[in-house]
């Protein structure tokens, strides 16, 4: 495809799930956010580590078990070292675990606010198409058509219609994948031949250039 140009958007939540637990403190259900910090506890070879949470409300702690009565030689030893260091990388990503707060708690608040970093990928003359790799390290509420709609300005229902006329495409591609959440590594291809001001506002916006 050499009359693309090419980009990737990377796009980091701002806010970490808060997931919703019975609080000793408050007496009633509340939202907890995570501290970055982790608790662990050594007995012998076996090891214990949990993600520490704070009620929003009164601050009461609550511990998120990351493992539980592990044998230190059976962990991974990237995993041993970020946790004996309280490493923020590491930690921040575990807070995205969607999958181990749901086993914990009924409701997990998501929030849509997010940051994005644009680069421009691939450059040509006189391309008419524009390919966004997206790149999603976290899980994110935000969906594909309100995405593209911000960052592009353009409607929601103009990106549906011209989805259903095969002029944005999407790899992979699913069935109603414009109303999905956004996926690390979806390719999104539009097809811009029959737009004048591609160059004008198009690239301007989809490379993070100030119009």
């Amino acid at each position: 495809m050499c009359n693309t140009l090419r980009v990737r958007w990377t796009i980091i939540p701002k806010t970490a799930p808060q997931p919703w637990l019975a609080c000793g403190g408050c007496g009633g259900l509340r939202a907890f956010q995570p501290s970055g910090k982790i608790r662990l506890n050594a007995n012998g070879r076996k090891l214990d580590a949990w993600l520490i949470y704070k009620c929003l409300t009164c601050e009461r702690t609550w511990n998120r078990p990351i493992l539980e009565r592990r044998n230190v030689r059976d962990i991974d030893p990237q995993v041993l070292d970020a946790l004996q260091s309280n490493d923020p990388g590491w930690i921040r990503a575990e807070t995205f675990n969607l999958d181990a707060l749901r086993q914990k708690s009924r409701r997990v608040d998501e929030f849509a606010e997010f940051d994005i970093k644009k680069e421009m990928q691939s450059d040509t003359a006189n391309w008419t198409r524009l390919a966004i790799e997206l790149m999603v390290p976290f899980p994110t509420s935000t969906r594909l058509d309100r995405l593209l709609g911000s960052e592009l300005k353009v409607s929601r229902s103009r990106l549906q219609a011209l989805h259903d006329q095969g002029m944005v495409r999407t790899d992979p591609d699913r069935a109603g994948v414009m109303r999905r959440r956004i996926r690390n590594g979806t390719l999104v291809v539009i097809d811009l031949a029959m737009e004048a001001d591609r160059e004008q506002s198009w690239k301007a916006l989809a490379a993070g250039d100030p119009l």
